[in-house]
């Protein structure tokens, strides 16, 4: 099917660009694009998704659900991430865009005490290594199928920080994880940052009050604290510690969030 054919045929059917968003899985910036002339060979796999929806006969309903389990399955790219991405906070991870949630005040207070320790100790013991906090976009595989945004990342090869954000795996992350976001934190990103070459990762859970660390240099883990005392982190061979009794107090501060 020729362009100026799914033009006609979006045209006889009264398609609205956000309609063949919704119903294709395909993002509203690369409709536009495409019907604008703007990209004039798209895709396969994006044709065929147009193709589908503007010759079928009736057109089923989209799923409420269709931003965190992608209809048009592992098919997006960096281009359509920030495409989305001025829109709302989204995440790519091997071609599957995932809904991010406005982070909740414990969830803010928790990364930033954390970042601000890191920052802290880091310069104290005169480390060359960068600490960063969300947003930052890091394009994890160095490919255009996976864009992350990390609460917390380290990075010590700076060659890795570019003006947009970060080419490669950090050394080291943190995640707070929430009701949203904790399947992805735990075993999807487990596993991608694992792949990628991140050599310590840690996520806090502010509902069940405890860390969990990964050591995936030493291939050892996962290993799960309590948020009290101090832990230092293995990739400074814990010269670098955090309070985690302080982090605690940010979800006693708010105890109401989630």
């Amino acid at each position: 099917m020729t362009l100026e054919e799914m033009k006609r045929i979006k045209e006889e059917k009264g398609y609205t660009i956000t309609q063949l968003a919704e119903y294709t899985g395909i993002p509203v910036g690369t409709l536009q694009k495409i019907f604008s002339g703007e990209t004039r060979t798209p895709r396969y796999a994006t044709r065929q998704a147009l193709e589908n929806v503007l010759q079928a006969d009736k057109v089923k309903e989209p799923s409420t659900y269709a931003v965190n389990v992608p209809r048009y399955h592992g098919s997006y790219t960096v281009e359509d991430y920030y495409t989305m991405s001025g829109d709302k906070r989204v995440e790519l991870i091997d071609g599957e865009i995932y809904d991010m949630c406005v982070p909740s005040v414990v969830h803010q207070g928790i990364s930033a005490n954390v970042f601000f320790q890191l920052r802290q100790k880091i310069k104290e013991q005169g480390g060359s290594c960068v600490p960063l906090y969300a947003p930052v976009d890091v394009r994890l595989d160095c490919d255009d199928r996976t864009m992350v945004q990390p609460d917390v990342l380290i990075i010590c090869d700076k060659s890795k920080i570019k003006k947009w954000g970060i080419l490669g795996a950090p050394d080291f992350i943190l995640e707070v994880a929430s009701d949203s976001t904790r399947k992805i934190d735990y075993y999807k990103k487990t596993t991608k940052y694992m792949e990628a070459g991140v050599k310590e990762y840690w996520i806090i859970d502010p509902i069940r009050e405890r860390l969990t660390i990964y050591d995936f240099q030493h291939e050892e883990g996962p290993a799960v604290y309590p948020l009290a005392g101090e832990i230092g982190l293995i990739m400074y061979d814990s010269a670098i510690r955090i309070d985690l009794k302080e982090v605690g107090e940010e979800i006693q501060e708010y105890p109401d969030e989630c």
